[in-house]
């Protein structure tokens, strides 16, 4: 059965007769050198899913400007349903490429793998346990934004398309706080799959080396020891000996510590959920960040892509049944309640103490001061060298937290309670108001960015745990955490988690006082106080002499002394998520 939505009316009007035999991508036909609009793109797909039973188009969004979000689903059967290809004991493996339309290389390589598995049977077999979701154009506004300058340190294609949305937002930094409305039926789509395998399609800034292909995967403390071991025992060694025999050497995506500049040495760590393989990590899935080089030219980097997907089926068809027990058993500690007994890591940084030595296949280069910037100048010679250079790869858990049994998120914070919804996070509605005795925060010394990221003011703050009883009114949410979602959970509602919704500004309003004292009541309330409080006087002198700013400052001694009334608001500085413990720590 063929699934057509509307996309185009010229799909439908011109019908396949318009077409030649001819399967050439765009791309072919260019010689590698350049790739389709959307119109094009998403014809072809069309084109290909009218011949072939294996291939079926479905719509899962608009874009802001009207554009159509489409996948394509391939499946050996043509089955649509998630639960009738499990159920043959397929996996399902999500490509994903033109979240950035600049970087548009997953697009034109899987358009051509698609065509070579489901049309000409180039690699037969691929599909026999593997099924592919593949969204060719994510960004589907910024894509249409296309134009030969769009990418300044970019070899081809000769047009592209622009980094971001109709809206300014970067897609990829939208995977958990989901502001964007393309994020938000992606999650709705992948809520419904639960691909157990995602391929995210990029092209890399930064300094010139040989590689064509760079990745990253998740294996550095944000994913359960299973699946961690998978990635590096079982998929790594297959796919780093693949891509050698096809002249694809691959090396782990580049960090340096001095940007530019490989021979300051090479550095890793786990990705935050902002990012798509941070993202998928928390929902017990690999995910496969795929970065071409820049400065290589387009069709390599087209063709190293393709090749990198092709092997990435090939290990899953023959580890599939592996895979999917291993999730399977991710997924169900997640929500057991043993998986909460030791504290949670929410953030993680890379230790600088130790390193490994690696073999870096760069390009050689000269250091010189620039009588221009004055900065340093990086002058690649284009000779090939190969640097030996440590590699700092040891990740350590930054902030852990205890989890609690139940989170509770009072009713008003709607747009909170949205973003549950979004990532298909299961809860319960209060009927009645509930006063509880729960443990949260106090959020001291905020510190806002000095400019938006993302369309959101960033903060940081302190955190002091409190336990206080709160009456929390109709209409609130308990979120219980005998889930599968549990760490999506905890990364949202941990104030101090790597992309919590505290950190993106969900929750500036908290920081705010809304009302005053006059300073004609304050002047003599203060003496009054002082008089009848001598700890009071205690502290009040030592802030005088430890603060400098504080003391020169008549509004914010008087008000100092007015949050220390009854009359001060309660709430203010308090975290409104609270955690039930309905288990003794």
């Amino acid at each position: 059965m063929k699934i057509f939505i509307t996309i185009f009316t010229i799909v439908f009007t011109l019908g396949t007769n318009a077409y030649s035999n001819d399967w050439q991508t765009f791309f072919e036909k260019s010689g590698g050198m350049e790739t389709p609009r959307l119109k094009e793109t998403l014809e072809y797909c069309y084109r290909m899913a009218s011949v072939s039973d294996m291939i079926n188009m479905v719509e899962f969004g608009r874009t802001p400007q009207g554009r159509p979000l489409v996948m394509m689903i391939v499946d050996k059967e043509g089955l649509v349903s998630p639960e009738e290809i499990r159920k043959r004991g397929r996996v399902v493996l999500l490509v994903e490429s033109a979240i950035h339309p600049g970087e548009p290389d997953g697009k034109d390589a899987m358009l051509m793998l698609v065509r070579d598995i489901a049309l000409t049977q180039k690699h037969p077999g691929l599909e026999d346990n593997v099924s592919i979701l593949f969204i060719p154009v994510f960004n589907a506004d910024g894509h249409e934004r296309f134009g030969k300058y769009n990418r300044i340190n970019q070899n081809g294609p000769v047009e592209m398309g622009w980094r971001v949305t109709a809206q300014n937002y970067n897609l990829n930094r939208d995977f958990l706080k989901a502001d964007s409305p393309e994020m938000q039926a992606w999650l709705k789509l992948y809520n419904k799959w639960q691909p157990e395998f995602f391929i995210d399609c990029h092209t890399t800034d930064g300094a010139d080396y040989q590689y064509v292909l760079t990745y990253k995967l998740e294996t550095y403390g944000n994913m359960l020891p299973d699946l961690s071991d998978w990635q590096t025992e079982s998929y790594l060694p297959y796919i780093i000996e693949k891509m050698q025999s096809v002249n694809y050497p691959v090396f782990p995506y580049v960090y340096f510590r001095r940007w530019h500049d490989p021979r300051s040495g090479l550095h890793t760590g786990a990705a935050p959920p902002m990012l798509s393989q941070g993202y998928t990590a928390l929902r017990n899935r690999p995910g496969l960040l795929i970065e071409t080089h820049m400065l290589k030219p387009y069709k390599q980097r087209v063709e190293a892509t393709y090749e990198m997907i092709r092997f990435t089926m090939e290990l899953l068809a023959k580890d599939h049944e592996k895979l999917m027990s291993i999730i399977e058993k991710a997924d169900f500690i997640c929500a057991f309640a043993d998986f909460r007994k030791n504290k949670f890591p929410v953030k993680f940084r890379t230790s600088y103490e130790d390193s490994v030595m690696v073999d870096f296949l760069g390009i050689d280069y000269t250091i010189e001061e620039s009588d221009l910037s004055g900065g340093l100048w990086f002058k690649y010679n284009g000779k090939p060298k190969t640097f030996r250079l440590p590699f700092f790869d040891h990740v350590i858990s930054e902030k852990e937290v205890e989890l609690p049994d139940v989170y509770i998120i009072p009713a008003e914070w709607t747009e909170v309670i949205k973003r549950l919804d979004y990532h298909g996070i299961e809860y319960e509605i209060t009927k009645d108001e509930q006063t509880i005795m729960v443990d949260s925060y106090k959020l001291t010394n905020p510190d806002w960015a000095g400019s938006p990221y993302e369309g959101r003011f960033r903060v940081s703050f302190n955190t002091e745990k409190i336990k206080e009883e709160r009456t929390y009114p109709p209409g609130s949410v308990m979120v219980p955490m005998n889930q599968p979602l549990s760490m999506v959970i905890a990364y949202l509602l941990e104030p101090e988690a790597n992309g919590s919704l505290a950190s993106w500004g969900f929750f500036n309003s908290i920081f705010t006082q809304k009302e005053y004292s006059e300073s004609y009541v304050m002047e003599e309330m203060a003496r009054e106080m002082l008089a009848k409080d001598p700890e009071l006087k205690k502290e009040f002198m030592k802030k005088i002499k430890s603060d400098s700013s504080f003391a020169g400052n008549t509004w914010g001694i008087l008000n100092w002394f007015y949050s220390k009334t009854p009359y001060w608001d309660e709430k203010k500085d308090k975290y409104p998520v609270g955690k039930i413990f309905i288990i003794n720590k």
